[in-house]
């Protein structure tokens, strides 16, 4: 039991203070240290939250992906390379091979989130990212060198995918281990902020070269990836190394630098030697068990198995609730509704699903990680069933066979479709990301994390490779299968999901030793800190300065 602040300041003014005082005032140092944190200026953030867009702009070069993909299977000349004949000469993708060279980019993705990721056990989480966008690079050279065999194309796509699949695990990584526990989520929601940007702009791109009759169609918006792993490659050498990283591998001084390089303070700060301190704790007790395995993630504690699979379960939802589906088959989707150039409409939904993530940076640290989730599923399927239901029932008149459609039933699809993508940007998109980036320890976190976003990227090849057969089957009712998905989700969020917001990753490891329910983490009290062996922090001779180092923070 910690003596309270009235005992503490009845202690002697001079000499040494007993050990029983000392760890008083190191208890009240703990306490204070996390108010004064709450506390801090919004401008002492600004540096590193610019250095975790430097880390996020990986979740750019996925989203460029995804809105040139969807552009360049309606493009003349991408067709006439790469597609099918029919007898009198035009060009077309059949629903196989349109479903293969959108899709086998997510198992490209699904390899590399499991495999490319160890690399940032190994080198670190910045030269990895570096890394994977030399890979990348590689993978868009073929496609760009891709004349008329659309298997050779087919390859290219799966070696980018392999490295996107490893950026997907390690930026958000990397992110949520260098940001402050008071922001953390909204710094990794910058990682879905940039693969919105991305979408966004190569709808743009896309838009702007459709009307060139040769391959300037779709190798310039190819060409321009060569531009963003560049980019990244250059922004990771002003990036100081993750501190969980070099605290394991026994870097405390580097630690102590990079923790007080994204916080604008003095290596030497008292707050910063008790950040370290804590962290190397947490590490040592990891290591005593030994070296992780694979077999860990189904045996380790606290819950390692059941944490693994709500991550898993976690980026499945995501994209079961149906949002590739607009943002791969977006054109294809408007043009069945009417539209003579569905590409501006692919653009309009482009600039809503990046203007609504940025709601997200805000919600997801005003309301939690919880009630963004819930709220999201339950405006998802609105959206959803509205869409379906129009489609399904009013957009063809006369029948689907007559082939005429209702403007203002198309109208109201496109309007709920709109609905439905700020919904997803601004709840679903960013949170998953962040609650699987939080879930997990240090010592199996690559692994774990690898595998969750593996289910998601397989999910994503399945949805994206179907979902041509799907539609020429059943049409406008695929939305009632996404509908039954959010549905799920609902619930699957209320008992599984734990409230993060506000804990330290080492503090969520103690949320799940405490077995406490989901649903009642909304109050989870942050344990106190560490009482460590003073072998790194000033020792404390007398109780005023405990108030001197409780004013700084980390």
């Amino acid at each position: 039991m910690s003596a309270s602040p009235e005992q503490i300041s009845e202690a002697p003014t001079s000499g040494t203070v007993t050990p029983v005082e000392n760890e008083a005032i190191d208890n009240l140092d703990a306490e204070k240290t996390g108010l004064a944190a709450l506390n801090k200026p919004k401008s002492s953030y600004i540096l590193v939250s610019i250095l975790c867009l430097l880390i996020a702009f990986g979740g750019f070069v996925f989203g460029w992906d995804t809105g040139t993909i969807a552009g360049f299977v309606n493009m003349s000349d991408f067709k006439d390379r790469f597609g099918s004949k029919h007898s009198d000469g035009t060009a077309y993708f059949s629903n196989a091979r349109t479903g293969l060279i959108v899709s086998i980019f997510n198992i490209g993705c699904a390899i590399g989130g499991v495999t490319l990721t160890k690399l940032g056990d190994i080198f670190g989480r910045k030269l990895a990212l570096m890394i994977v966008m030399v890979i990348y690079m590689i993978g868009i050279i073929i496609q760009i060198a891709s004349i008329n065999k659309w298997y050779q194309y087919f390859i290219g796509r799966i070696i980018s995918g392999l490295a996107v699949g490893g950026v997907s695990v390690l930026s958000p990584m990397f992110i949520a281990e260098t940001s402050p526990r008071q922001i953390r989520g909204a710094l990794v929601s910058c990682y879905q902020l940039m693969i919105t940007l991305g979408i966004f702009l190569g709808y743009c791109t896309t838009y702007g070269t459709k009307g060139y009759s040769n391959s300037v169609q779709w190798r310039v918006p190819l060409g321009l990836c060569f531009a963003w792993a560049l980019l990244m490659i250059l922004g990771m050498t002003f990036m100081p190394e993750s501190p969980r990283f070099l605290i394991q591998k026994g870097r405390l001084d580097d630690a102590r630098k990079s923790i007080a390089r994204v916080n604008k303070t003095s290596p030497d700060d008292a707050a910063v030697f008790a950040e370290v301190e804590e962290i190397d704790a947490a590490i040592q007790l990891e290591a005593a068990a030994g070296k992780a395995s694979w077999g860990e993630l189904f045996t380790g504690k606290p819950k390692i198995f059941y944490r693994l699979c709500t991550g898993i379960m976690m980026q499945s939802l995501q994209q079961l609730t149906g949002d590739n589906y607009f943002f791969y088959y977006g054109t294809t989707v408007f043009n069945a509704v009417g539209l003579s150039d569905a590409f501006e409409t692919s653009i309009v939904i482009g600039v809503i699903n990046f203007a609504s993530t940025f709601v997200s940076l805000w919600t997801v640290e005003r309301f939690g990680r919880r009630k963004v989730l819930l709220w999201g599923s339950a405006s998802m399927i609105a959206c959803l069933v509205v869409f379906a239901s129009v489609g399904v029932t009013r957009l063809y008149p006369d029948g689907y066979s007559a082939g005429t459609t209702s403007k203002g039933a198309g109208n109201c699809m496109i309007v709920f479709t709109c609905f439905y993508i700020f919904c997803f940007a601004c709840t679903w998109a960013p949170c998953t990301f962040v609650v699987v980036s939080e879930i997990y320890p240090l010592r199996i976190k690559s692994k774990a994390m690898g595998i969750a976003q593996g289910a998601n990227w397989i999910w994503g090849f399945l949805i994206s490779f179907f979902t041509p057969f799907i539609t020429s089957a059943i049409r406008f009712a695929y939305g009632y299968v996404f509908m039954g998905c959010c549905v799920f989700s609902f619930f699957f969020v209320f008992f599984a999901i734990p409230e993060t917001k506000g804990l330290s990753l080492e503090d969520v490891d103690h949320l799940y030793e405490t077995g406490t329910a989901a649903f009642k983490t909304g109050s989870f009290i942050r344990r106190p800190k560490m009482n460590l062996t003073k072998t790194t922090t000033p020792k404390v001779e007398d109780p005023e300065h405990a108030s001197e180092v409780a004013s700084q923070d980390v």
